[in-house]
């Protein structure tokens, strides 16, 4: 797990001692040094630490709801945009309503 993805105040080990993760790139030592952690280290979380919760069940919309969205959104950005954004804007909007119809 990377140093990065721990809430503040987990217990972690890293190069082969435990720490306390005090802020964004900070850590307490079991002494109370205080110890600048890289993001990007790996490190071995400590009393489930690293668990994460479980992940929410996929939500599924019905198409009608999202096409009538989408278009609201469209006329509003035509409406925001102006003339000249009108064709670049049809053109994204024929895009994605091809990329839902795949």
């Amino acid at each position: 797990m990377k140093f990065q993805h721990l809430p503040v105040g987990a217990r972690f080990e890293y190069e082969g001692k435990t720490y306390v993760k005090t802020g964004p790139i900070a850590a307490a030592s079991e002494t109370g040094a205080q110890r600048m952690i890289p993001r990007h280290a790996v490190l071995n979380p400590l009393d489930g630490a690293g668990e994460r919760a479980p992940a929410r069940a996929a939500r599924k919309l019905a198409e009608a709801t999202v096409l009538a969205a989408f278009e609201r959104y469209h006329a509003e950005c035509l409406g925001l945009a102006g003339a000249e954004a009108g064709p670049a804007l049809a053109a994204a909007r024929g895009r994605f309503l091809a990329a839902l119809a795949d």
